[in-house]
C-alpha cells in the first residue's frame, strides 16, 4: 500500500485504448482491467501514486455527462497533480472541460494502440505523463508522442497517427 502524501500523484483511467484487449471469439476490442499499475511497476516508480477509475469507456462513447462526472471527481480530490489515461479521438475535449478546474496539474495521455500490445507507446506515453505532472505548472497539458502540449494548442492528426500542434 503507498502512502498518500501532497507528493502524491493521482492517477485516473477513464478507459480508452490503451485498457483495451482483443478478444479473438469476439473479433473486437473491449476496454478490460486497467494495465497502468502494471506499467508503473514495470517501469520500476517508487514515487507514490494513487489508482482510481473514473470511467470504462472508448472515448468516441463519452458523453457531456461522462466529462462532467471525470471534471467534479478532479475537483473534488485534494491532491494536484493528476495523470488522467484517457482515449485518443475525444482526449482534447475533455481537457477543455478540464481547464475550468485552477491550482491543479492536469496531464491527460493514452495510446495508439493498446499496451498489450508489444509494440504500443502506452507505456512511453505514461512515463511522460507522470513526469510531467510532476514538474509542469498548474495547467491541463496533453502528453502524447513525445510531446507535451498544452490543451488548447493540440490536435489528434489521423493521418499521420499523432498528436500535433495545433495551426494557427
Amino acid at each position: 500500500m503507498t502512502m498518500i502524501t501532497t507528493d502524491t500523484i493521482l492517477v485516473l483511467t477513464t478507459g480508452g485504448t490503451i485498457d483495451k484487449q482483443y478478444f479473438d471469439a469476439l473479433s473486437r476490442y473491449e476496454i478490460t482491467d486497467t494495465t497502468v499499475t502494471k506499467l508503473l511497476s514495470i517501469a520500476r516508480v517508487n514515487r507514490p501514486y494513487r489508482l482510481d477509475e473514473v470511467l470504462r469507456k472508448d472515448s468516441l462513447d463519452l458523453t457531456d455527462d461522462d466529462r462532467a462526472q471525470i471534471v467534479s471527481f478532479v475537483r473534488g480530490v485534494d491532491l494536484s497533480r493528476i495523470v488522467i489515461t484517457h482515449g485518443t479521438d475525444s482526449m482534447t475535449l475533455t481537457a477543455q472541460a478540464l481547464s475550468s478546474i485552477p491550482g491543479k496539474t492536469i496531464v491527460l495521455t493514452g495510446a495508439l494502440s493498446p499496451a498489450r500490445f508489444s509494440e504500443s507507446d502506452a507505456a512511453f506515453n505514461l512515463g511522460m505523463a507522470f513526469a510531467t505532472a510532476q514538474v509542469a505548472s498548474a495547467g491541463v497539458y496533453v502528453a502524447m508522442n513525445g510531446s507535451v502540449f498544452c490543451w488548447d494548442e493540440v490536435v489528434k492528426d489521423r493521418a499521420c497517427g499523432c498528436f500535433v500542434r495545433k495551426s494557427v
